[in-house]
């Protein structure tokens, strides 16, 4: 199966493109944000993911593990296939995503060709708990290289998993709460955004 790709991008078109890996032309399937970060002619690299059936062999590219790994557990939603699955990542990056859901937030799905309300509400009842365990682009470590907001940002997520809230549910308080002065005030402006 292949799982990466690099090379030069031959063709952008409305759902995909043509990549140039070592003279053979590879038809990509991408997000809508992703097709409109890369051009023709230039240089790219895409996680894949490899579908195979009978009457096909469809490869869908990702530029980070996060929207990759969203991609597969949204198609374990009855309902859900690949085509949806890459319209729900168009709308929403992977934060935005474990926003709605965590939030139960049924028109920021719906958002989404393909989406109606009763597939939304699927998707939130089946993966709200799915979701703690998934990179929802937050830092998952101690603080970077310089100490900074990001480190700030996973200590103040691990404090509100320590006070029961769930990491899904403490992630996106975090990030609505933006960037604070320390780690107390992080902590602080989070707790009001849960309590909202």
């Amino acid at each position: 199966m292949i799982g990466w790709l690099k090379g030069r991008v031959l063709l952008v078109a409305e759902d995909h493109l043509i990549l140039d890996v070592g003279g053979v032309g590879y038809r990509v399937f991408c997000t809508a944000r992703t097709l409109a970060r890369h051009g023709s002619d230039t240089e790219a690299s895409f996680f894949v993911e490899t579908q195979v059936r009978e009457d096909h062999i469809h490869l869908f590219g990702f530029v980070d593990r996060a929207e990759q790994d969203w991609f597969r557990l949204l198609l374990t939603v009855q309902g859900v296939g690949a085509r949806v699955a890459l319209s729900i990542l168009s709308v929403l990056t992977p934060a935005a995503l474990a926003d709605a859901i965590s939030g139960a937030d049924k028109a920021a799905l719906t958002q989404a060709s393909g989406v109606g309300a009763r597939l939304a509400q699927r998707i939130i009842s089946e993966l709200r708990e799915k979701t703690g365990a998934m990179d929802m682009g937050m830092p998952s470590g101690a603080a970077g290289r310089d100490g900074g907001a990001s480190g700030l940002q996973a200590d103040a997520v691990s404090a509100l998993v320590n006070l029961g809230y769930r990491r899904a549910e403490a992630q996106a308080a975090v990030r609505r709460a933006g960037e604070q002065a320390s780690l107390d005030a992080l902590i602080t402006a989070a707790l009001k955004e849960l309590a909202r």
